[in-house]
């Protein structure tokens, strides 16, 4: 296709809108948090411009842990300090008391709390077991809502845990029905370590439906075994609002094993637009954040439309 801009020639890129769906834009913490990296403070604010500028309106902007157990979010003051305000929806991601009381201080807008299915995994990542996390998660929802923020609850490792293997539906149909009673804002289900398939995302919507009926659903998938996207359109077709994503496909989780990449913004967008899906993304800041990415991080990024560059569809100028 040569240097030609796809954009330029053609005024969509999908011939036909079926629906629409957000895309929460996770590179800011899920993204950089597995990152050997440190990127300091400026370079991370130059990459949330940039996702601002490509029109992400729901960004996870960092999270509110230890920064000697997560040192990539040692900042997370300063960055949320000088976050944009007004077009975008600024989330932050908290595991206790303590970071919720940094997040309402730093006035995100929202807050992502954690509970993992699996009893070793979650003394692993949060020091609790799943029992304590989701009693944790009922006092935090209270005192977010209360603090005026949106409220997400995001249950790690729903479809397979690093240390224990197979989580049962029926254990997250247990968790997805006692962590409603806090009436979260959103219910996010993570593949956290990519081993999910879509008869899974199936089984577990199913689930959410059932259990916590009315909730939107978003989800959040990792790439690590080439499954993520065909999860992502199945997650779609079944009602999905919302999908995480993270540019370039970096990230994944510092305290489970082989848990590479999440599914890349600008790769998950392709498939969104090619199927009819709107999202408001423009594609070519993505590409260009997901190629500046890769020169902040001194790699090339997993992603792969940043390679293979747009696709003009039929009716458009070559």
């Amino acid at each position: 296709m040569g240097n030609t801009d796809p954009l330029e020639t053609c005024d969509t890129l999908s011939p036909e809108v079926l629906s629409s769906v957000t895309i929460v834009e996770v590179a800011p913490r899920d993204g950089l948090q597995n990152e050997a990296t440190l990127l300091p403070t400026e370079a991370k604010l130059e990459l949330i411009g940039r996702l601002v500028a490509a029109r992400l309106r729901r960004i996870e902007g960092t999270s509110f842990v230890h920064p000697k157990r997560v040192p990539q979010m040692a900042d997370a003051e300063a960055v949320a300090a000088a976050l944009p305000r007004g077009e975008v929806s600024w989330i932050g991601l908290v595991l206790n008391e303590r970071g919720l009381d940094r997040a309402i201080a730093a006035g995100l807008d929202e807050v992502n709390i954690v509970v993992v299915a699996s009893d070793t995994f979650s003394r692993r990542n949060q020091g609790t077991s799943t029992d304590e996390g989701v009693a944790l998660w009922n006092r935090l929802a209270r005192r977010a809502a209360d603090s005026g923020l949106r409220t997400t609850v995001t249950i790690a490792a729903a479809f397979g845990c690093p240390f224990e293997g197979e989580i049962s539906t029926e254990r997250i149909a247990t968790l997805l029905r006692r962590c409603s009673d806090a009436q979260p804002d959103e219910i996010a289900l993570a593949d956290t370590i990519g081993v999910g398939v879509p008869a899974q995302v199936s089984a577990l919507a199913e689930a959410a439906h059932r259990e916590a009926p009315g909730v939107p659903l978003r989800w959040h998938f990792h790439n690590t075994r080439n499954t993520g996207y065909a999860n992502a359109l199945t997650a779609l077709q079944l009602g999905a609002s919302a999908l995480d994503a993270s540019l370039g496909g970096i990230g994944g989780c510092p305290f489970a094993p082989a848990a590479t990449g999440n599914i890349a913004t600008e790769d998950l967008w392709y498939l969104l637009d090619r199927s009819g899906y709107a999202t408001g993304v423009d594609p070519s800041a993505l590409l260009d954040g997901a190629r500046r990415l890769g020169e902040m991080l001194g790699t090339t990024v997993p992603g792969q439309l940043s390679r293979a560059g747009l696709f003009l569809p039929a009716g458009c100028a070559p």
